[in-house]
């Protein structure tokens, strides 16, 4: 007979039984969720954590950014950090003194010796244009990122082939062959990022992964970094036709029906109701990808989110949690990293914001709050790195090698109701969820013995962060009281903990209510 654990339990009810009514009574489906442990798909497919955005490098020296990168990496383990702005002049990198070239990469040291402090690494992108090497004077950003071709190649290919063999001098070569250097920033927004032609960045392009391979041919480099998976068949053909070294393919996506730049932070989006979105496009790509010249090129979305403004309360909604884990799964293997923009709200293309919760892309806000969209990583990175065999689109159910069990499950509905909405009305108000599924979790094969049993999830008021500052009065400026009253009623510690056994059949059963939206994650770790 199966060992039967029931949501009865006053930790686990108490936050899951919310919805009060039987699967009879509300006409919900029974989901079930079964595993067994001696069926195993393989190693779990990690590239949901193998890197994360951030504004720009600048930012990158501040204190409280790098508080947070900590935090992060520690608990959601992201292996690579992308940012903009290695090269802008507030990195001081360049000048001409008395018409020759000089280098100085003391804020690069700075920034990737943390870096390297804390067990990440780069992952380079290469821009933008230094004062002193650029052919014009159009910006980018409150911060004036310079997105001019540069007036002379060859000198520009002198400055990269330089920092290339500056990093190899001072964190060696067996570390730079793991980074990636990645050509410019959504080149294909002629009013934005790159005032040149599609053939200017090409050129652009090629001269910089030549200098780069000059330093090391083991070295990883490619392109062409844009918006809305645009370019790449026609990246790939120039490199093709003209010998350019490319090692991989980077684009963008976000999940709103229209735009590509907020650069004013001041424009309505709608999240998109394609079923596809994000994922449709990265496999989209990777076909693009299997059918060209180079069919085995790695993939890199090097950035990806809902939408593409840093004013979009979806960001800050419980829903993005649950949003997240979905437009991963269904990825499946077609990209080998899925970079989040971003880690922080420590992000300045339109200045400093003046709000605590202003919608912006990232997991943390000023005050190191955690977002509901954190805990879709730090759920992520809590399971173990063998992932078994499971049917349900939605969940992914994981062992390690000390018998343990990770179950996250989660119920995406895109409750938008599209035409004459904008994210910024409609997420912004007080959403309840509604009841959605009941849940059996079903495992096979657990070794006899106690297990610990942790529950922990994300949902309406349930790490909810956003909800208890709108319980607040939504202040502009958040007091410490406030701040850390936020922070407690929105912690991540498990809803509930308990010791269950398993017997000799090794079976285990859990049942629970799923509302809309919500992301549960079942742990069972096996007692000594």
């Amino acid at each position: 007979m199966k060992q039967k654990i029931s949501c009865l339990a006053l930790g686990l009810a108490a936050c899951f039984a919310t919805a009060g009514l039987s699967a009879a009574a509300t006409n919900e489906t029974v989901r079930v969720i079964s595993a067994d442990l001696q069926q195993a798909n393989g190693p779990l497919d990690t590239m949901f954590k193998r890197c994360v955005g951030a504004g720009r490098a600048n930012e990158g020296l501040r204190a409280d950014w790098q508080r947070q990168l900590t935090e992060a990496h520690r608990e959601c383990g992201f292996q690579y950090i992308r940012f903009h702005g290695l090269f802008d002049d507030d990195m001081g990198v360049y000048r001409d003194y008395n018409g020759k070239p000089e280098y100085n990469w003391q804020y690069i040291d700075e920034l990737y010796d943390f870096l390297h402090s804390i067990g990440m690494k780069p992952f380079v992108e290469l821009g933008f244009m230094p004062e002193g090497l650029a052919s014009g004077s159009k910006t980018i950003f409150w911060y004036r990122g310079n997105v001019t071709p540069p007036k002379d190649m060859t000198k520009w290919a002198n400055f990269i082939r330089a920092f290339v063999e500056h990093v190899k001098d001072r964190y060696g070569d067996a570390e730079v062959k793991t980074w990636y250097f990645e050509v410019w920033n959504e080149p294909n927004l002629s009013g934005g990022f790159w005032t040149g032609s599609q053939q200017d960045y090409f050129n652009l392009y090629a001269a910089t992964a030549r200098a780069i391979k000059s330093v090391s041919s083991d070295y990883k480099v490619g392109g062409p970094g844009t918006a809305g998976c645009g370019w790449v068949k026609e990246f790939v053909h120039f490199c093709d036709t003209n010998q350019a070294p490319v090692d991989f393919v980077s684009t963008h996506t976000y999940g709103v029906e229209s735009g590509y730049l907020d650069e004013t932070a001041t424009h309505g989006t709608a999240l998109s109701k394609n079923p596809n979105s994000i994922f449709g496009e990265v496999k989209m790509v990777r076909q693009q990808i299997a059918e060209s010249a180079f069919p085995k090129l790695e993939l890199h979305f090097t950035e990806w989110s809902s939408s593409y403004t840093p004013a979009d309360p979806f960001h800050d909604s419980y829903h993005s949690t649950a949003y997240i884990l979905d437009k991963l799964k269904k990825c499946g293997d077609a990209a080998q990293s899925m970079s989040y923009w971003t880690f922080t709200d420590i992000f300045e293309e339109s200045g400093p914001r003046w709000e605590a919760f202003h919608g912006g892309f990232g997991l943390m806000n000023y005050q190191d709050i955690k977002k509901p969209s954190y805990f879709a990583y730090q759920f992520l990175n809590r399971l173990g790195p063998t992932e078994l065999k499971d049917s349900d689109p939605s969940s992914w159910i994981c062992a390690d090698q000390d018998g343990g069990v990770q179950a996250l499950v989660w119920d995406f509905t895109n409750t938008f109701p599209g035409r004459n909405m904008i994210n910024q009305v409609f997420y912004k108000r007080d959403l309840p969820s509604q009841p959605k599924n009941k849940v059996t979790l079903d495992l096979s094969h657990l070794p006899k013995g106690k297990y610990t049993m942790e529950t922990y999830k994300v949902g309406y008021r349930v790490n909810d962060a956003y909800d208890t500052y709108r319980d607040l009065g939504t202040p502009n400026q958040l007091t410490k009281a406030q701040v850390a009253e936020i922070k407690a009623k929105n912690n991540g510690a498990p809803i509930e903990t308990r010791t269950v056994k398993i017997g000799r059949d090794g079976n285990f059963e859990q049942q629970f209510d799923l509302r809309e939206n919500d992301a549960v994650l079942i742990t069972l770790k096996r007692q000594k």
